[in-house]
């Protein structure tokens, strides 16, 4: 029995030094992983994306705030994405409307081209050339986004003399706002494939 405890009495002191030793690296492994800095945000902050819009578009950050202001009510003030381009389009009943610009998100070294084409049905009048700054939701990897994207009905208004529409499939949300020459108003549905070339049929 006193050999047993002997050899137990042994074999703690001889841990010892080692159990000492290990905390120190386990302290350290520990504060080094809670001093981990966080990813980088991915999103694009109000100031940032009124700058951008509105040197694109042309217009006063203060014409521009409406819409922006309308677009962060319905869908939140971080969108991760947005698209400056250029359309044209024009309709009677049924309207063809292409696009292209360039994308921009955080995750991206510099901006990519984007095209988008597509059918526009309902009670529209006239015609357009505009330029498009649209807002993206949701969008966390570039491919998401090379997809039809149906319009939400019912959602174009006007802020400032800017047009605004949504458009959504699952939670990726787009919201062009178009500033140009040229009268459209109506109750268009239809919707905008967007793609990495450019393409002339509607998808």
């Amino acid at each position: 029995m006193e050999r047993r405890h002997f050899l137990l009495g042994a074999a703690s002191t001889a841990a010892a030094p080692l159990v000492t030793s290990l905390i120190p690296s386990i302290a350290q492994a520990a504060a080094t992983t809670a001093k981990t800095p966080a990813p980088t945000d991915s999103t694009y902050q109000r100031d940032e994306i009124l700058r951008a819009g509105s040197d694109f578009l042309g217009v006063t950050v203060e014409a521009l705030g409406g819409a922006i202001e309308k677009i962060f009510a319905d869908y939140g003030d971080r969108p991760t994405a947005y698209i400056a381009g250029e359309e044209v389009s024009g309709a009677v009943v049924v309207g063809l409307r292409y696009g292209k610009g360039l994308i921009h998100m955080k995750s991206l070294a510099s901006p990519e081209k984007i095209f988008w084409r597509g059918p526009s049905v309902g009670f529209d009048t006239g015609g357009n050339a505009s330029r498009v700054f649209a807002l993206v939701y949701q969008l966390t990897d570039l491919q998401e986004i090379y997809q039809r994207i149906p319009g939400v009905e019912g959602s174009a208004y006007f802020v400032g003399g800017l047009g605004v529409n949504y458009q959504q499939t699952d939670d990726l949300i787009v919201a062009p706002i178009r500033a140009g020459v040229g009268f459209r108003l109506g109750a268009s549905v239809g919707y905008l494939a967007y793609s990495k070339t450019r393409k002339w049929f509607p998808a």
